[in-house]
């Protein structure tokens, strides 16, 4: 690769959450909701694409603006787009999924590339010409995800929020349906995959977020859990009925791994969205993590996931390397955003996710100049990092604060690892600060994290090793 890939994938400054990918001729490409840094709710800005090539899953290109929300016939521009997708219809088109907040209507645009200048083309409707989530008999739509096999079209859509109503349609869970081939009117009447639980929390219950594969002969549902174990996944051998739910996929906070639990997440908790591509013959998933404590400013990861012979996916922990193709090397400087851990000291033996250390960046929302750092490490905070190849030698180790703050800030080689470095800390400064100290000799892969002791709060901006 020209450059390393980190987690997230795309610039700091960029928030592409519910990201779905999907490889169009030599290129992987993103689509996904946009958030605004600082923005009070979901999905505040328009739509756009991001790509790389097949061959450099570190070189991501902006693709800029590819559809707008005053582009759309019913508002003003200013009610969020949610979650959409994008698939390349029967007639070589490109057709781009979504909703808009509240409506319960899935609308369609169209373009004849993948991230070009999309146009509304119309929205899902029956044969008569009833345009879905219109009449409130009709079945919740949300968070659309489309699949395009074998000359046929489906559609899938709905939440298995815990109401059982919502804009006053009913809350059914998951539901597919079949599309003509013109990818907008229906061919068949919905059918429920994975019905709404009433107790949602008692098990890994489908929330929102549908995401479809065929991979092989079997079709793999992925969906964010109510439980909020992340994204979890299903598989059938048919596109519209008797899914098996398999298992857990991915959670940025490391859910049922590791020891970590809803009181022990090893990253702050929120809502999941994403899906699997396959580049080169790796299969990745897209996933999202909340930055600037808050729900609505989320930011883009993946990682490489197997496929095994039984066609389950073992659950894949996160890291800061992501789309590398494998471990960092020991060598360089490093932002603290690429950080894949972030826990507050214990109180009582836990950790609240919200009273801990969290991304965020100086500024307004932007399209350029990234300096996201982490903010408010206090005593007992952890600041981890995964994963880094050492080549047994002793280093140089630098780390870029600020703040106001006294104590030791401990290098460690894992949440529970050795320490092989302190640095002690004594600033009241609004600046950054460097401090350099020696490291111990490593050998092998190994995580590098960050602990403090002491009073005050401290923030990251980078650390380097020489």
């Amino acid at each position: 690769m020209k450059k390393l890939a980190f987690n997230p994938y795309l610039p700091s400054y960029e928030y592409i959450p519910d990201g779905e990918p999907h490889v169009f001729g030599n290129r992987l490409y993103l689509f996904g909701s946009h958030d605004r840094f600082g923005g009070k709710d979901y999905c505040l800005n328009d739509y756009v694409c991001w790509s790389a090539p097949v061959d450099d899953l570190a070189d991501w290109r902006y693709e800029g603006v590819i559809y707008r929300k005053d582009q759309h016939p019913r508002g003003d521009g200013s009610v969020p787009f949610y979650a959409p997708d994008v698939a390349c219809g029967l007639d070589g088109n490109y057709y781009l999924y979504y909703s808009v907040k509240d409506s319960s209507i899935i609308s369609v645009a169209i373009c004849d590339t993948p991230a070009g200048k999309y146009e509304y083309y119309g929205d899902v409707k029956s044969p008569e010409g009833h345009v879905y989530g219109t009449d409130l008999s009709d079945w919740y739509e949300f968070d659309p995800a489309v699949l395009v096999d074998d000359g046929r079209v489906w559609l899938y859509s709905g939440t298995g929020q815990a109401s059982t109503e919502r804009q006053g349609h009913p809350v059914v869970g998951a539901f597919v349906r079949e599309l003509e081939a013109d990818m907008l009117t229906s061919k068949s009447e919905p059918s429920i995959i994975m019905p709404r639980v009433k107790r949602p929390l008692t098990k890994p219950a489908f929330f929102e977020g549908s995401s479809v594969r065929k991979i092989g002969d079997t079709y793999y549902f992925v969906y964010p859990a109510t439980d909020l174990t992340g994204l979890n996944y299903c598989t059938s051998k048919y596109p519209d009925r008797n899914f098996v739910y398999r298992g857990i996929i991915h959670s940025t906070s490391d859910m049922r791994l590791n020891g970590h639990s809803l009181f022990n997440p090893a990253y702050p908790l929120g809502n999941n969205h994403g899906g699997i591509v396959c580049v080169k013959e790796q299969y990745y998933i897209f996933d999202h993590r909340m930055t600037n404590r808050t729900l609505y400013a989320r930011q883009g990861v993946a990682e490489p996931i197997t496929i095994n012979e039984d066609g389950t996916i073992n659950q894949v922990e996160s890291t800061s390397c992501g789309l590398n193709g494998g471990t960092l090397p020991w060598k360089g400087k490093y932002p603290a955003y690429i950080a894949c851990n972030l826990m507050p000291g214990k109180i009582l033996g836990l950790r609240n996710p919200l009273n801990g250390p969290y991304m965020t960046q100086e500024g307004e929302d932007r399209e350029d100049n990234p300096n996201q750092y982490v903010k408010s490490i206090t005593s007992g905070s952890l600041v981890g990092f995964k994963y880094f190849q050492f080549d047994g030698l002793n280093k140089k180790l630098s780390v870029t604060l600020r703040g106001r703050a006294k104590g030791i800030l401990r290098v460690l080689t894992g949440e529970k690892g050795q320490g092989v470095a302190e640095v002690k800390v004594n600033i009241e400064s609004a600046f950054w600060k460097e401090y350099h100290v020696s490291m111990k000799a490593l050998q092998g892969k190994h995580a590098i994290f960050f602990t403090f002791k002491g009073k005050g709060t401290l923030d990251m901006e980078s650390f380097e090793m020489s």
